[in-house]
């Protein structure tokens, strides 16, 4: 059954949106915030020191995903461009006034949290391509000038974070906007071009070390050379992947139990609470704590896809695709740096990882995909 033979009735309002959420997400969103307030205890060895800012961040942030899926989807879709300003202009508002933190300048300090504003260009990114597709003729598509334009509009600000310098952030951007182009219908010899050319500029960032046209600080190049060989610096450089894999060996199938984990209770595992604590959750529960994790990442997911493929609009279809791929990268990226499968890029754990930037457009991203999943037109009963 087609769209125009699809017979709707009226979307719900007022107290009957509840009744249309996505409540199965909600309960695996939450169960990942459970998690995430049990394994901050046990690395911060009381409640209050990480637990406690972590679970207050997430209800706020919760009630800010109910709040945003009661707004009817069109309404985002008419703020997409505006939420993509706003996150270009705070990342350039971060280069005048923006706080240091471990050698980058990447933060706004609001009091009440320090926003990262490159975490909001993910979702910023996301919304504007997806309400920029849902404009454009399906016959345009893959016309050279209408593929430039989504090209600017993701290489913006990745340059501008590449400059604070954050190298992680700067490829999640570029790849959630790339799948965005993907699932809107850009043909593939587009991305075959720029897989060619990223191979050439991977080669040239090898080529350029020490000289006058470096392309990355000495610190990345340290990370590529800890990642190819971790035990040729296993004190300095190498210290971070060596200390992960040994959290993750030593947890074998069920963990040593929360609060004994050698590596993350004796502080040899750096960033125990933000970046490596799939090496402390893998440690203190072993490969089931682990794997269970996965599994409702995976769900999660999963529901989001079913979501964006019951949409009955472009927009939203997109939309739901491109903050799942966005979810995607975000837990796949940080487990396969932990592991040592890809260099360190400092990649939170979703919803996992101590901090509020990431939560929040975390969040927010499913705040947009429950108004989605709220707001499509149903079938007459």
């Amino acid at each position: 059954m087609n769209y125009l033979e699809y017979r709707v009735r009226s979307v719900p309002t007022g107290f009957s949106k509840l009744l249309h959420l996505n409540w199965a997400l909600i309960f695996l969103i939450t169960a990942v915030a459970v998690i995430s307030c049990v394994m901050l205890y046990s690395v911060g060895g009381s409640f209050s020191k990480w637990a406690d800012p972590q679970l207050k961040r997430f209800i706020a942030t919760f009630f800010l995903m109910f709040i945003m899926a009661m707004i009817p989807i069109w309404f985002w879709r008419n703020m997409s461009f505006i939420a993509y300003g706003l996150a270009l202009f705070l990342i350039i508002l971060v280069s005048i006034m923006g706080s240091m933190g471990m050698g980058a300048q990447r933060w706004i300090d609001l009091g009440f949290i320090k926003l990262q504003p490159s975490e909001l260009a993910k979702l910023g990114i996301v919304m504007a391509l997806a309400a920029y597709y849902d404009m454009l003729p399906e016959q345009r598509v893959s016309r050279p000038l209408w593929v430039a334009l989504p090209l600017i509009l993701i290489a913006l600000p990745v340059i501008l974070v590449l400059k604070q310098p954050d190298l992680g952030t700067a490829i999640l951007i570029m790849l959630s906007g790339g799948s965005v182009m993907f699932l809107a219908g850009v043909h593939w010899t587009y991305f075959a071009t720029v897989i060619a050319t990223s191979t050439g500029a991977v080669l040239a960032v090898f080529q350029s070390r020490d000289t006058p046209w470096q392309l990355l600080k000495d610190y990345q190049y340290k990370r590529i050379d800890t990642f190819l060989d971790p035990s040729s610096d296993p004190l300095g450089a190498g210290y971070h992947i060596t200390q992960s894999k040994i959290a993750l060996g030593s947890g074998g199938v069920s963990g040593r139990g929360l609060t004994q984990g050698t590596q993350s209770q004796l502080n040899f595992l750096p960033e125990k609470h933000t970046d490596f604590i799939f090496t402390t959750l893998a440690e203190e529960l072993g490969f089931v704590g682990g794997i269970s994790l996965l599994a409702i990442y995976i769900l999660i997911l999963i529901f989001c896809l079913i979501s964006a493929v019951e949409a009955k609009d472009k927009y939203s279809s997109l939309l739901i695709s491109g903050i799942a791929m966005t979810f995607f990268l975000f837990f796949a990226v940080n487990m396969s740096m932990v592991m040592g499968l890809i260099p360190i890029v400092g990649v939170p754990l979703p919803l996992i990882s101590w901090g509020g930037s990431a939560m929040l457009v975390l969040m927010a991203g499913f705040g947009l995909i429950q108004s989605a999943h709220a707001h499509r037109p149903r079938a007459k009963k």
